[in-house]
């Protein structure tokens, strides 16, 4: 690990003003990711910028047809949130699937996001529910914030907020995950929603967390696990690695894009 400054701001104004006077440091949220790429010397910060007393980032609602989570919530709030449990339990589940103990205790939904590891779980359900992805600057549709590995729209010093995703009419997330990490091998995020069916892929893909189009068509038609059936996703589209080939996981996303239909069910 480099020498990095040291900074813990006590607003959000005063976070963001460091973040864009250094134009090499990175926000720290849970630190699960950044620190230990620090240790590996992946990643080399001229300073951190310490969120954890920005209690602004730390709300955490469920009102008006929508579930808010601040960016400095943790995953093990998020899934043992009653109020989270009843209005959007598929969101409760997935975090309560992240990681182990320490992770789910010391990671947060904002760092999660920012971070896009393509592995991660909770870009599989911005994805997946259309969620809005709110920053000190704007608002940014989910659609429109995973921009490739390890990328989003994020802007340099950009900080992310809060989260707020819509409550579907049914969604379900289930995972194909690594026994060791409990990353997803290939995770599938579905939700029946205002405006259709949205089937959202993490783990898999050579590009990051993706839609597919196919299964959302036929969901649109009938909400059943035989809907997608025979619908692959070409291997050529999705990755290879010591844990599983691509053509393997083009028939993981189909068994677990109908295990989580079914459940949703």
């Amino acid at each position: 690990m480099r020498a990095f400054d040291y900074h813990r701001p006590a607003s959000v104004k005063d976070a963001v003003a460091l973040g864009e006077k250094k134009s090499d440091g990175r926000y720290l949220a849970g630190g699960q990711s950044l620190v230990q790429a620090m240790k590996l010397r992946l990643s080399s910060p001229s300073d951190l910028i310490d969120l954890n007393a920005l209690q602004d980032l730390k709300t955490l609602r469920a009102e008006g047809g929508a579930v808010t989570v601040g960016a400095m919530v943790r995953h093990a709030e998020v899934a043992s949130s009653s109020s989270i449990q009843k209005t959007l339990p598929a969101l409760a589940s997935l975090a309560g699937q992240i990681g182990d103990r320490q992770v789910r205790h010391l990671g947060t939904v904002g760092g999660s996001l920012a971070n896009n590891d393509p592995a991660a779980d909770y870009p599989a359900a911005a994805l997946g529910l259309g969620a809005t992805i709110t920053t000190n600057k704007r608002k940014i549709e989910a659609d429109k914030f995973f921009t490739g590995l390890y990328e989003t729209a994020l802007q340099p010093g950009e900080l992310i907020t809060s989260v707020s995703f819509p409550v579907p009419k049914r969604a379900a997330y289930v995972k194909f995950k690594n026994p060791a990490s409990r990353f997803a091998i290939v995770g599938v995020f579905v939700a029946q929603t205002a405006t259709g069916a949205r089937v959202a892929v993490t783990g898999a893909g050579a590009g990051g967390v993706f839609r597919v189009k196919a299964m959302e068509d036929a969901l649109a038609k009938s909400w059943s696990p035989q809907a997608v059936r025979g619908i692959l996703v070409p291997a050529g589209d999705l990755q290879s690695d010591l844990h599983a080939s691509a053509d393997y996981r083009s028939q993981l996303v189909l068994v677990m894009a109908q295990r989580a239909i079914a459940n949703a069910a």
